[in-house]
């Protein structure tokens, strides 16, 4: 594989090295640049440190479910700008420029597949769609997600990762909060199994609903989990915070969560749980 190319000017003997774009990356947690083929092959984990780069919504669905057992639900759902929404861009702006950048209607891909022959329903954010917020679009989606689960009797399992609550739909994203934990609560008088995963970053309204009210909670190393982040926590207590503050570890050591799972490991994690919860 040709890696450099070298281009002679025809002025003089001057040269130029060229490096093709987006072969190597690197690491935002012990800085080593790696083959980029090398941390896909890894499930999008550092070989070095195994820090665990964030994903698409839809690459995680791949490595996850099972070979082309995946299929979405809802997936023309778009938002409105209800409340006329403008800062230094209106919302519907902003909206637009996610869908191109995320190749989705909304932050969230939910659908149904199986996980080593088991069936389940699934959600997963997508952080590039405007930091995984949730408006309007992604609460109904998930409450629709939960409602085909007490249809049909299918355990749920959402990746969450997010920023919050989104903040140009104002009281209509804060009421998706209480929309997602009522239709948790309806689930859980059915004996359905919900799993929340909790990827880098989660926090807000996300973490303050949904996200934290599941059967199990898991979540990636490292991933920073919590509602306010820990610069304006410091800044409204004025106290430096632990060290490892709001990262899984040390949520996990305080009973904030119940396991934390390498990515290569949590496919057949999920399929174990749903085996236990189920049978």
């Amino acid at each position: 594989m040709i890696w450099f190319k070298k281009d002679i000017f025809s002025r003089g003997k001057e040269k130029t090295v060229r490096v093709p774009q987006g072969l190597w990356v690197k690491c935002n947690h012990c800085n080593e640049i790696i083959y980029r083929k090398e941390v896909e092959r890894n499930s999008e984990v550092c070989p070095k440190c195994n820090y665990h780069f964030r994903i698409s919504a839809r690459r995680r669905i791949e490595i996850t479910l099972d070979e082309g057992s995946f299929v979405e639900h809802d997936g023309n759902i778009s938002p409105v700008d209800a409340l006329g929404f403008r800062d230094m861009k209106r919302y519907t702006e902003r909206i637009g420029a996610a869908q191109q950048k995320a190749g989705l209607k909304d932050a969230i891909v939910c659908g149904e597949g199986t996980i080593e022959d088991r069936r389940l329903l699934l959600g997963v954010f997508e952080f590039s769609f405007m930091g995984g917020s949730m408006g309007s679009v992604v609460g109904e989606k998930i409450a629709r997600l939960f409602e085909r689960a007490m249809e049909e009797r299918v355990p749920v399992v959402i990746f969450a990762s997010s920023g919050g609550a989104r903040m140009q739909e104002g009281i209509l994203s804060l009421v998706q909060m209480a929309k997602t934990s009522a239709a948790i609560e309806r689930i859980r008088r059915k004996a359905i199994p919900y799993i929340s995963v909790l990827t880098d970053p989660t926090t807000g309204g996300v973490t303050a609903s949904f996200a934290t009210l599941a059967d199990v909670i898991i979540a990636e190393p490292r991933a920073l989990i919590g509602f306010a982040g820990p610069r304006v926590i410091e800044e409204t207590i004025r106290q430096k915070l632990p060290e490892g503050f709001q990262r899984a570890e040390y949520l996990l050591e305080h009973g904030m969560i119940d396991m934390i799972v390498e990515r290569k490991k949590m496919r057949h994690t999920l399929a174990k749980l749903i085996e236990l919860l189920t049978d």
